[in-house]
């Protein structure tokens, strides 16, 4: 953001903007970090992005779930500015949540993939 002339831009254009640049960087960092695994990789490279992918994985899922809640609540009338501030802390929570849930108590997700990405690239255990 730096150079960026905001001066004319509401509390809602601006976190409209850090909540699509947060989803940006989630992404992408995702995206780098499996990318970024190969056959070269270690086995820890390996494991740490799979577990990476599993909480982008939960985050997506959750998402979507809340998306199903918020089509059956009554339009309140918020102010949306507020709404969208909301949002981006919800969304910035949840990525917390993920990342920590498949760190801490991880569904088998990350686990599946670990092996087979393992198998598929070859890669030797760490001694």
């Amino acid at each position: 953001m730096a150079g960026l002339d905001i001066s004319g831009l509401g509390a809602q254009a601006l976190t409209e903007y850090a909540m699509q640049e947060s989803k940006n960087a989630s992404t992408q960092a995702i995206q780098n970090k499996i990318a970024s695994t190969s056959s070269k990789s270690t086995d820890s490279e390996l494991w740490e992005a799979c577990k990476s992918f599993e909480a982008y994985f939960l985050e997506q899922m959750f998402k979507e779930m809340q998306k199903s809640v918020d089509a059956m609540k009554p339009d309140t009338g918020a102010d949306k500015s507020t709404s969208t501030l909301v949002d981006y802390f919800k969304d910035q929570t949840l990525q917390d949540i993920c990342a920590t849930s498949a760190d801490m108590q991880s569904n088998g997700f990350a686990a599946m993939l670990y092996e087979n990405l393992k198998r598929t690239y070859d890669i030797p255990d760490e001694e």
